[in-house]
């Protein structure tokens, strides 16, 4: 897959201009998805150097973006006619998603089984209501 990943928010806590502390197991859980061959696009509302910051930070921990802002490493607007800053990706993995950002071991879950959220809450209500429930005491042995 192709997945589109916000940085300020989602994989660092949100003080943009500054970065933030990494958000539990983020770039953990990218480097499990670079090593499963998941081509990662970093798509981030930072530029110039700030965006330069975010990559290195990135880079500094092990993860290596296919592409930064753009759909592949070699594009550019002016050899591009028909060029959008919209990404062609399968996935985004942003903190303004509907719901808000799951924690990355969803996240990583719902990726590596094919799952969607739906099926998420699914899990966790059937894990839920099956756990057995106490067995009663009969009368004479309380």
């Amino acid at each position: 897959m192709t997945i589109a990943v916000d940085f300020d928010g989602t994989i660092v806590e949100h003080k943009y201009p500054e970065i933030g502390e990494e958000l539990p197991f983020a770039t953990e859980t990218l480097k499990m998805l670079i090593k499963e061959h998941h081509r990662l696009i970093l798509w981030s509302v930072r530029e110039d150097k700030l965006l330069d910051d975010a990559v290195n930070w990135c880079r500094e921990r092990g993860v290596e973006f296919y592409a930064v802002n753009k759909d592949y490493p070699e594009e550019k607007v002016e050899y591009n006619n028909h060029f959008s800053r919209k990404l062609k990706v399968d996935l985004w993995i942003d903190d303004r998603n509907i719901g808000g950002l799951p924690g990355w071991g969803e996240i990583y879950h719902m990726i590596h089984d094919g799952l969607t959220w739906n099926d998420l809450l699914r899990e966790a209500r059937h894990s839920s209501t099956s756990a057995t429930p106490p067995k009663k005491k009969h009368w004479w042995s309380r």
